[in-house]
């Protein structure tokens, strides 16, 4: 199929693009690496009367570390991502995930904030937003402000950006130094979304009691989450199977996932546990400084 006929603006400049956006309103849409709008303009289920391109828009394309931040701008290709030595070397995390996104084709036009605007709740990227506390830098001509990852993401496919504004840059704080971490999923082809997917941090004190963990789950309902339930069996606990086991059930029992043609909502709670085990064993075998 092919989209229906919309106008295409090309700014120079992001005052200049935020200013067509302001203008043209709920009509225009941004667009970034293109992966998920235009197949969804080619289908008709989105038609924008304007799309605004902002691959010409200097300055949002940065990677950074500062004050134990990772930043990347909003329009920093997934293959840059992939690629980066300075990504692998402190957020090693975010390697391990970002080849799981789709395919290479896809990762070299693909951006990172243009799948976290995209927010399928089963994409890597913003699982890994949550996972990490990440922040999200947004922008109009009206003001500038920041929203926390579990603020932006407000349903499926749904954030709180309004028609007028853009996500600019998002910062990711760099985990302890010595945590494990694993990111994995279930995925009917390698490429397709999760059907479930885990991200999982992990470290331990001088007596190698668990002092901190993270737990995030996709794939499970509206949106990405962390599940508080998994974090708080383990934190104080020492590591080892039947702990990573104990997590894996509270984590299993915690969500409520739908059902789809792809899975039926017993079964991603199921596999929800049995991820949440696996990826704590890989994290646990990361951990550095270990005796």
């Amino acid at each position: 199929m092919k989209p229906a006929d919309f106008n295409y603006l090309r700014p120079t400049s992001l005052d200049e693009a935020l200013g067509l956006l302001k203008t043209h309103g709920d009509e225009a849409k941004a667009l970034a690496g293109g992966q998920s709008l235009v197949p969804l303009m080619n289908f008709r289920l989105a038609q924008p009367r304007c799309l605004v391109d902002l691959n010409r828009i200097e300055g949002l394309s940065e990677i950074k570390i500062t004050d134990r931040t990772l930043t990347l701008g909003a329009m920093v290709r997934q293959r840059e991502v992939e690629q980066s030595s300075l990504i692998a070397e402190q957020l090693p995390i975010i390697s391990e995930a970002i080849k799981l996104v789709a395919h290479p084709a896809i990762r070299n036009r693909g951006t990172v904030g243009g799948s976290l605007v995209h927010a399928d709740p089963a994409a890597e990227l913003p699982l890994l937003s949550i996972a990490l506390g990440a922040s999200f830098h947004i922008q109009s001509r009206r003001e500038k402000r920041s929203a926390a990852a579990d603020e932006f993401y407000q349903g499926y496919l749904a954030t709180a950006i309004a028609p007028d504004e853009l996500l600019v840059q998002i910062d990711f704080p760099l985990t302890p130094q010595d945590a494990g971490w694993c990111f994995m999923e279930v995925a009917r082809r390698h490429g397709d979304f999760a059907i479930v997917a885990v991200a999982v941090l992990l470290n331990f004190d001088g007596n190698r009691t668990v002092n901190f963990a993270r737990v995030a789950l996709g794939g499970i309902g509206p949106v990405p989450i962390r599940v508080a339930a998994a974090e708080e069996a383990l934190l104080g606990e020492k590591p080892g199977s039947e702990l990573y086991r104990r997590a894996g059930d509270a984590a299993a029992q915690a969500v409520d996932p739908p059902t789809d043609i792809h899975a039926s909502s017993g079964y991603r709670r199921h596999i929800a546990g049995v991820l949440v085990r696996r990826a704590l064993t890989i994290a646990e075998s990361r951990v550095k400084g270990q005796e």
